[in-house]
C-alpha cells in the first residue's frame, strides 16, 4: 500500500475550493536524490519556471519545520510556513508540506501544499504532490480550463525529476 498525504483540518480534498494532485513514479532515482532539490527552495526557479523570487530567512539554506518563507507562483506572491517535514530514509517516507497564503479579504487565498517522496521496489521513487486551496482565487482556478494547477504542478514534478537525474549521474 502506498502512503498518502496527511491533511490538516480545513484542507481535506473534496471539502476545499480547489484541489490538484500530480504524481510520478520514476526508475533510476531514490528519495534522497530528489529530496534536496525540493527542500532547497532557492533552486526551484532553476527547474520550475512558475516559481520565482524565493526568499528564505537569513542564514537558512534548506526548508525546515517552522521555516517561514516567500515565493511567487501562478502570479501570486505567497507567504508560506513549513508545517510538516520528515526527511526520507531507507525506512521512512519523505514528507514536506507548507501552508501558504496570499492576498487579503475577498481576494485571500489559503493553500496546503504537500509532497510525499517514497522509495519503491526495483530502484524506483514515487513523488506525489497535492494541494488544496480555499478562497475566491481558488474557485477561479478550479474553473479554469485547462487546469493551471494540474499543468503547473506537472511541470514542477517533471523539472524536479530532470534535475535529480542530472545530478545522479
Amino acid at each position: 500500500m502506498m502512503n498518502a498525504i496527511q491533511w490538516p483540518q480545513g484542507y481535506l480534498p473534496g471539502q476545499t475550493d480547489n484541489f490538484a494532485s500530480n504524481e510520478v513514479i520514476v526508475s533510476g532515482l531514490n528519495s534522497q536524490q530528489v529530496w534536496s532539490f525540493l527542500t532547497t527552495a532557492t533552486v526551484w526557479p532553476t527547474y520550475y519556471k512558475n516559481s520565482s523570487d524565493v526568499q528564505l530567512p537569513e542564514g537558512v539554506e534548506e526548508l525546515q519545520l517552522g521555516t517561514v518563507f516567500f515565493f511567487k507562483t501562478f502570479g501570486f506572491p505567497v507567504d508560506a510556513e513549513v508545517v510538516e517535514l520528515v526527511a526520507p530514509t531507507a525506512t521512512q517516507v519523505g514528507r514536506i508540506a507548507w501552508h501558504g497564503w496570499a492576498g487579503e479579504g475577498d481576494s485571500r487565498l489559503d493553500v496546503h501544499h504537500a509532497w510525499l517522496i517514497e522509495d519503491l521496489s526495483e530502484y524506483r521513487v514515487r513523488i506525489l504532490t497535492q494541494e488544496t486551496q480555499n478562497g475566491a482565487p481558488a474557485i477561479e482556478l478550479a474553473n479554469t480550463k485547462p487546469n493551471p494547477m494540474i499543468n503547473g504542478h506537472q511541470e514542477w514534478l517533471d523539472g524536479l525529476v530532470a534535475i535529480a537525474k542530472q545530478h545522479a549521474k
